[in-house]
This record gives structure tokens, C-alpha cells and sequence, in this order.
């Protein structure tokens, strides 16, 4: 078997992230072509990953490409086996490169086709070959989730800590932090809906018809029944609807009245749980 330099080893082991007698191994197999080396362990490790495909991937963190000032905006989740992962610094690269590819290449409709595309930060491999390759340094199995592509400006935020969060804004503006205000109220009040007009119709009816029991029910006269109804169902409003909402960091104003203070337009929203369907 070839013998190979320590110097030789030391440099592969830089490249590959791998372990000393790894690399070692992998080069005198190669006969100390570092090249050759480099695919037998990409091939051991698809290997060991294929074996290992099976194992749960309960944590992770959202990849997100956002700016009012791009034409283009993307979230993506990427999931893993454990918690210390999620701050590695090749896996957040990996999640926002897959973010960034969404919103700015051809688009993809399943993980599959994102990972056969392009990695921005390394165009010379695919996004498939660095999640391989970061398996291999790190040995966790990875999967890509959720994915969402929005064509148009976008604000957003992702909450790390305990439940892990991730919002996308789809609004007009110029302030990335008013966008990203609201992203942050989202993920702290959960609205079921942008407006009004979104929430389900015969939840909506069902509610009307419930309160205006109630107030029969009270025997509240009938002339006035429809307003109480309707004044109750405002509140009913500014539980789940986010334009409707008292706004968490002001209260005497909701996020429609904060956001266009602030010059910013909301029109839509994606609020993502890791790993909720």
C-alpha cells in the first residue's frame, strides 16, 4: 500500500473535515492521489448514509433568503438528529444556501430538484454534494422539509431558541426591520389569517351564529342583537387576524396601523413550526 506523507494526510484532513486515520486511509487507497481519495470517501459516506437514512430528524433551523429589497424571496427547513447541529456552521450555510438557491434560480417543487441545483457558495457542486459532504464531517443524516418561494419583496425572522420558528413576510417597503417586526409578532401570536376576508368562511359563520345564540340567550332585545354580534366579533378578529391584531410592541396600535405608519404594505405571510406539517 502507497505510504503517504504526514504533511499529506494533514492537508487532506484541512479539505475533508474528516478524521486523521480516515483521511490516511483513503489516500494510501488512492495511492496518494488526494483527488481519487476525495470520492472513495464521498462514495463510504453515501454509503453510511444510506444506512443511516432511516434515523429521526427532530431538530434543525430554516435557511431563509429575504430583503425589501430583492425581487425574490425563499424559506427553506433543514433538519437534523440533534440540537447541536443546528449552530454548525457548514449546516446554517447549507440551510441558507438552499433558501437563496430557491429564491433566485430556476425554482424547484421538491427537495430533490433544489439539492440537483447549483450550491451558490460553492457553484462548482451541487447543493446535493455539500449536504454529502457535510454529512461526512459531521455524520448526522440531514433532510430537507418545507420549502416556500415568494416572488416578490420579502421581510422575515426565525426563532431559535426552545420552539424553533421561521416567518416569511411578503410585503412593500423599504425598512427591513418594520418587516421584520412584524415577522416577530407572527411568530409570537400566530394569527390563522392575513385579513379578515382569509379566515375560513364557515368558521367564521359558525362563530356569528354561536354569539348571536348567546345573546338570545341573554335575552338581549332583538333590535340590537346584530351589534352585539358584530362588536364581539371584532374581538373574535383581533385573536386570529394579523392586520387585526393589537401589535406586540405597541398595543394601542394593530400591525396594520404599525405597518403603515412605517410604510410598509403586508400582503401575505408563511409561519412555519420545525417539523409541524
Amino acid at each position: 500500500m502507497t505510504q503517504v506523507s504526514a504533511a499529506a494526510v494533514k492537508a487532506f484532513r484541512v479539505r475533508t473535515g474528516l478524521p486523521l486515520m480516515d483521511c490516511k486511509n483513503a489516500l494510501q487507497e488512492a495511492g496518494g492521489d488526494e483527488e481519487k481519495a476525495f470520492e472513495l470517501l464521498r462514495k463510504k459516506g453515501k454509503d453510511m448514509l444510506d444506512k443511516r437514512a432511516d434515523r429521526e430528524t427532530a431538530f434543525g433551523r430554516f435557511g431563509m433568503y429575504l430583503g425589501l429589497d430583492k425581487s425574490t424571496g425563499a424559506m427553506v427547513e433543514l433538519l437534523c438528529e440533534s440540537a447541536p447541529v443546528t449552530t454548525n456552521e457548514g449546516f446554517v450555510q447549507l440551510a441558507n444556501d438552499l433558501a437563496q438557491q430557491l429564491a433566485t434560480g430556476p425554482g424547484a417543487s421538491t427537495p430533490e430538484e433544489l439539492l440537483a441545483q447549483p450550491s451558490p457558495s460553492d457553484p462548482s457542486k451541487t447543493l446535493g454534494d455539500q449536504k454529502d459532504d457535510l454529512f461526512n464531517r459531521i455524520r448526522e443524516v440531514f433532510n430537507v422539509g418545507r420549502m416556500v418561494r415568494i416572488d416578490g419583496s420579502c421581510g422575515g425572522y426565525q426563532h431559535n431558541a426552545g420552539t424553533v420558528a421561521g416567518v416569511l413576510v411578503a410585503a412593500e417597503g423599504s425598512n427591513d426591520d418594520i418587516a421584520k417586526d412584524v415577522a416577530m409578532h407572527i411568530a409570537a401570536m400566530r394569527p390563522s389569517a392575513l385579513s379578515v376576508e382569509e379566515l375560513d368562511a364557515d368558521e367564521v359563520a359558525k362563530e356569528r351564529e354561536t354569539l348571536r345564540a348567546a345573546a338570545i340567550a341573554e335575552g338581549k332585545p332583538e333590535a340590537i342583537v346584530d351589534k352585539m354580534v358584530e362588536g364581539r366579533m371584532r374581538n373574535y378578529y383581533a385573536e386570529r387576524v394579523l392586520l387585526e391584531q393589537s401589535f406586540v410592541k405597541e398595543e394601542s396600535q394593530t400591525v396594520s396601523e404599525y405597518a403603515k405608519a412605517n410604510g410598509l404594505t403586508v400582503k401575505g405571510y408563511t409561519h412555519w413550526i420545525l417539523g409541524e406539517a
